[in-house]
This record gives structure tokens, C-alpha cells and sequence, in this order.
């Protein structure tokens, strides 16, 4: 389990907004908005846990000063130390990572800290200082840049071509800065080779009209020159699209509850609960006619499975104190489980 800690929330933020924005991401056990004791107004921080490190960490990434009613969210590994968790220090097992976000009220005092602090010597460091980026805004730059691409990729052209043929038959599109058929140590085409064009129009065109074209009785492929990091960042969000398929919603509105008294059924934990929301299943387990200790809870909103989760973890049901999270795998509950029993 990962934990990640949301600050600058707006007051009206619920447990089931946060839900339906993190579990984007992956799996979230629980969610918890620290409110005022008395007043239950929102302190404006919460807890967001999430059952892969992995996910976390992706969330820190992608989400950190996303807007949330009007607000800018600001994101951190969950820190016991208040100090930290107001610095904005990114730090890990082994302490700083050596960089940090500062949340300035208005842009005319981030402008002023960049320009007074970029470059200045601190304990012996040379800091750098620059308007915060997201990743996505680091995405789309790349995206931008992918959209204008000048060099080509081409293969399966078989071993007979070599850089003047393969000038002659894509000169016609642009003018070309450089043309190049990779080979071997013997001098042999490898079957592919790359193309620059002095301009995006021409590099385009080449790959519209020369992709699946016939040469020699082999059917060439012609497409955008890709680093060896792009083709892996690629791979990777095509992988991660699926797996998101896979997971998403999943026991959205199913609620496990562990630490049943012996006496709880199916219709007495329907009553307890029924105040939430609609339920559409309740199920206590049993073995041979007993019970296992633990049920599932199906509702048909995330709003009210949340707000069931939030205010009834803890509560006392017969004798014992429910212990309570959104359903997930069994290595999920193991973790979650364990790590509220440590606590």
C-alpha cells in the first residue's frame, strides 16, 4: 500500500470526488478528509491510499496542482512530519530528493522568485528555479513536437538497397538533409534505414504515400523516426490503457467488511448500512451454515459506498469494531487489513 497526502483542498471537497479522481489511476483502498472534531468541516487535507506503489507514484506525477473546485491540489507522499508536508520538499527513505514545489497566492510573486533565485549558490548548490510544469503539459509538448517530425523510418526493404537508391526514391516528396540504410559489418543492408527532410510537409507526405508501397516484391514500412524512449513511453501507455480496462470501476461500489460478530447475517447488515444508499447485495460468508467474520456490501453509487466506508470504519457493530474498505483483490485486503491492524 502507498499513501499519498492531498493538501489545499476546497471545503466542499467530498471523499467521492477524490474517489472518482484517483481511481483513474488505479486502486484506491481508502480515503480519508480530515475534518474539525466538533464542526466536521473539512481541514482542507486528506489521505488517499492506494494499493500499488506504482499507481501512487503516477498520481504524484500526473495529478500534482490539477484543479479540483477552482483549486489547485497539492500532492506528497504522505509525511507524519507537518513541516514537511507544508515545505513542499520531495524526499524519499533516504530524505530530499533535492527538489521541491513552492505554491506561491498570485503569479506576480512566482515571477519575482524566479527572477531573484534562479541561479543563486545555496549551501554550495546552484539552484535552479522555474514555473512548475506538469507532466501532462510535458506530454503535450512532446505531442507537439511528434506532430511536426522532419526524420523517417523505413523497413523491410531487404538487403540490395543502399543510400543513393534509397535518396532517389524519396527525394521526390522534399528536399532531404541526410539519407542512411543501416548494415552490417560485411556492408549489407539490414533492411532498414532512416530519412531527414528539411520539412514536416515532406516527411509527412513520404510516409502518407510510401507506407505498404510494393518495391523489389516486398512491402516497405514508412513511418515517424521514434527515439528508442518514445517507442518505450508508447508501449507503455498502450500497456497501461489495458490494464486501466481491466481494473477501472472495478468493485466501484462494493464494499468489503471484515470483523463480523458471529450473530451479524445478511439482513442485519443490510439494516446497519441501509442508510447510505441503495444496496443492491448484501452477502455475510459463511462456512458450514458460520460465519467467516467478513461480508460484502454492493451499492449503487461510489458516493454512497464512500460515505458508508468513511463514517462507519471504526464503528462498533454487537462487540467488535468493523473494519471497512472498498473491495478489492486479496492481496489488496491482506495489505490493507494488515496495515490498519499495525497502526
Amino acid at each position: 500500500m502507498a499513501s499519498l497526502y492531498v493538501g489545499d483542498l476546497h471545503a466542499d471537497v467530498t471523499e467521492d470526488q477524490l474517489f472518482k479522481k484517483f481511481s483513474t489511476v488505479g486502486p484506491v483502498l481508502s480515503i480519508r478528509i480530515c475534518r474539525d472534531a466538533v464542526t466536521r468541516r473539512s481541514l482542507g487535507y486528506a489521505y488517499v491510499n492506494f494499493l500499488h506503489l506504482a499507481d501512487a507514484q503516477k498520481a504524484l506525477d500526473t495529478m500534482n496542482f490539477d484543479l479540483l473546485k477552482g483549486r489547485s491540489i497539492r500532492l506528497m507522499w504522505s509525511q507524519r512530519d507537518a513541516y514537511l508536508r507544508k515545505s513542499g520538499v520531495m524526499s524519499d527513505d533516504q530524505g530530499s530528493k533535492g527538489y521541491a514545489f513552492v505554491h506561491f497566492q498570485n503569479q506576480n510573486a512566482a515571477d519575482r522568485a524566479i527572477e531573484e533565485m534562479n541561479g543563486t549558490v545555496f549551501k554550495n548548490c546552484k539552484v535552479f528555479v522555474s514555473r512548475f510544469k506538469s507532466r501532462k503539459d510535458r506530454e503535450a509538448e512532446l505531442r507537439n513536437k511528434v506532430n511536426e517530425f522532419t526524420n523517417v523510418y523505413i523497413k523491410n526493404f531487404g538487403n540490395d538497397m543502399d543510400d543513393r537508391r534509397l535518396k532517389e526514391i524519396f527525394s521526390k516528396y522534399g528536399k532531404t538533409l541526410s539519407v542512411k540504410v543501416m548494415t552490417d559489418s560485411s556492408g549489407k543492408s539490414k533492411g532498414f534505414g532512416f530519412v531527414s527532410f528539411d520539412s514536416h510537409e515532406a516527411a509527412k507526405q513520404a510516409v502518407e504515400e510510401m507506407n505498404g508501397k510494393d518495391i523489389n516484391g516486398q512491402l516497405i514500412f514508412v513511418g515517424r523516426a521514434q527515439k528508442k524512449i518514445e517507442r518505450q513511453a508508447e508501449l507503455k501507455q498502450v500497456f497501461e490503457q489495458l490494464r486501466q480496462e481491466r481494473i477501472r470501476w472495478c468493485h466501484g461500489v462494493k464494499l468489503y467488511i471484515k470483523n463480523l460478530d458471529d450473530n451479524v447475517d445478511d439482513e442485519k447488515l443490510r439494516n446497519e448500512f441501509s442508510s447510505f444508499g441503495s444496496i443492491s447485495r448484501v452477502k455475510v460468508m459463511q462456512e458450514e451454515g458460520r460465519s467467516k467474520g467478513f461480508g460484502l456490501i454492493c451499492f449503487s453509487s461510489h458516493e454512497e459506498a464512500t460515505k458508508a466506508m468513511t463514517e462507519m470504519n471504526g464503528r462498533i457493530l454487537g462487540s467488535k469494531p468493523l473494519y471497512i474498505a472498498l473491495a478489492q483483490t486479496l492481496e489488496g485486503r491482506k495489505t490493507y487489513f494488515t496495515s490498519q491492524c499495525l497502526q
